[in-house]
């Protein structure tokens, strides 16, 4: 009887154990986004054609903070330096390579944990057009990988971005 109850014992450890892994998978909150995350690919798809508008490793960091405040900067690791060695003297060609291949903005964030939502609301970004602008997000977090699809992409069309949490 006793190795019975004990056999009970362990299975119902083993379940519990088992479920508390389940559901920090699956968490959702404000709480498992704060700290740092890394770019790990963006894809845009626009008519039924794909792209990677940052290249296929891009380079960004996404912070969000405990207080609600975020940062985010997202490049192509492949744009050119300015000849002139002065980002105010750049061609008009560095310029657009400069402009077409990063973001970056800052503001606030709120989560939604009902509907798995990320609420951007942009103060400034490299885009002008996000400026004062409330961006959602659907989102998905499982262990260390964040997912977001941007329903509005700044090149046009949508895209899906990946994020790794920083070690």
């Amino acid at each position: 009887m006793r190795k019975l109850i004990s056999q009970y014992r362990c299975l119902l450890l083993l379940l519990i154990g088992l479920g508390l892994i389940t559901t920090a998978a699956h968490a959702q909150t404000a709480k498992d986004l704060v700290g740092a995350w890394i770019a790990v690919s963006n894809v845009a798809e626009q008519g039924g054609n794909k792209s990677e508008p940052y290249g296929p490793a891009p380079l960004g960091m996404l912070i969000f903070d405990a207080s609600g405040r975020y940062g985010l900067v997202l490049s192509r690791k492949d744009i050119p330096k300015f000849a002139s060695n002065s980002r105010t003297n750049g061609t008009a060609e560095e310029n657009k390579a400069a402009v077409q291949n990063a973001i970056a903005h800052f503001g606030r964030y709120v989560v939604n944990e009902a509907d798995k939502t990320i609420l951007f609301k942009i103060e400034t970004s490299t885009y002008p057009n996000f400026n004062g602008t409330d961006q959602k997000r659907s989102f998905t977090l499982v262990g260390d990988e964040l997912t977001y699809t941007v329903p509005s992409f700044s090149g046009g069309g949508t895209a899906v971005a990946v994020w790794k949490r920083a070690n």
